[in-house]
């Protein structure tokens, strides 16, 4: 009984943990690429915005919310 409930557990917290793992990915991605941007002052405002709060919501253990503010981020800079 222990291991059925220790593998369900295992099971629930997997796409958490691979959901943390892909944040920092993603914020990594979207720093490397701000460096190189030819985006009009506005748009670059618009992708540091959603960075810093990707990046909170990472930190709040929001990952879900993380991605898709880090996705928008990426689709503004074309990655």
């Amino acid at each position: 009984m222990l291991t059925r409930i220790s593998i369900a557990l295992l099971l629930a917290l997997a796409p958490a943990t691979a959901f943390a793992n892909q944040c920092p990915t993603m914020m990594k991605a979207i720093d490397a690429a701000m460096q190189t941007a030819s985006l009009s002052d506005a748009d670059m405002a618009k992708v540091k915005e959603l960075r810093t709060k990707g990046e909170a919501q990472h930190q709040a253990g929001d990952h879900a919310a993380s991605e898709a503010t880090l996705g928008e981020a990426k689709k503004l800079l074309g990655i």
